[in-house]
């Protein structure tokens, strides 16, 4: 896939963790009938490939050329999160796990790495149009999209999220260490020297907290209809 900035038009949608804007992304999307670029899935796999190949997470260039070198594949699923490939395995559960997120958030915070991804994630932009969900989405990958929305809740409800969904599907966690978790991730991606969590200077931002996801795709939807051609 190649860039087509003139005819794919670019919705994108920023965030912390936990802040929803991967349902979010995919349900926009799926009314749309564009593509769906989940990042976070990009920089987890990497997370992955990274740890079982013993890599040092705070080895910048080992990292960049493991991004560059891995075989990381994505299933377009609109209606699910990406079905990913390493190599011949599906690493789809491996990159939803806390260990995962963790890894990622380190190894995204690594300038080297972020350019290594920077030409695959610009690939999904092709017609009819894309909604990219990330942290850097509207500020670096994508800055001259059409539309571009800054996701937010308090930390407190995304760890409350985070613990439902984990419990959802039979994974104990603890509450407070969930908290914790994306306290710390929160401080990491707010102050990396490249790429940080900030809104796009033209991003309009929507806190979910006190909102249900219904309420927020249909404000989305509403700011993107116009752009579908």
């Amino acid at each position: 896939m190649s860039p087509l900035p003139q005819t794919a038009p670019v919705i994108t949608i920023d965030g912390p963790s936990g802040s929803g804007k991967g349902t979010i992304s995919r349900a926009v999307a799926r009314a749309l009938g564009w593509h769906f670029l989940d990042s976070g899935a990009l920089y987890r796999a990497v997370g992955v490939a990274a740890v079982r190949s013993g890599a040092d997470l705070a080895d910048e260039q080992a990292l960049a050329r493991l991004a560059l070198d891995a075989d990381i594949r994505f299933e377009d699923r609109i209606d699910s999160e990406p079905h990913v490939w390493l190599g011949e395995g599906d690493i789809s559960a491996d990159i939803r796990t806390e260990e995962a997120g963790q890894a990622a958030s380190k190894v995204a915070a690594q300038p080297a790495v972020r350019a290594a991804l920077l030409a695959k994630q610009r690939a999904f932009q092709v017609a009819p149009g894309l909604v990219a969900d990330g942290r850097d989405m509207g500020t670096i990958v994508f800055p001259e999209a059409e539309l571009k929305v800054f996701l937010t809740a308090s930390a407190a409800e995304r760890a409350r999220r985070r613990h439902k969904q984990l419990s959802e599907k039979g994974i104990t966690a603890i509450l407070p260490a969930l908290l914790r978790e994306i306290e710390e991730r929160d401080l990491r991606d707010r102050t990396r020297s490249v790429a940080p969590l900030v809104p796009a200077h033209d991003a309009r931002t929507i806190d979910s907290t006190t909102q249900s996801i219904d309420d927020v795709v249909a404000i989305v939807f509403a700011w993107a209809a116009p752009l579908k051609r």
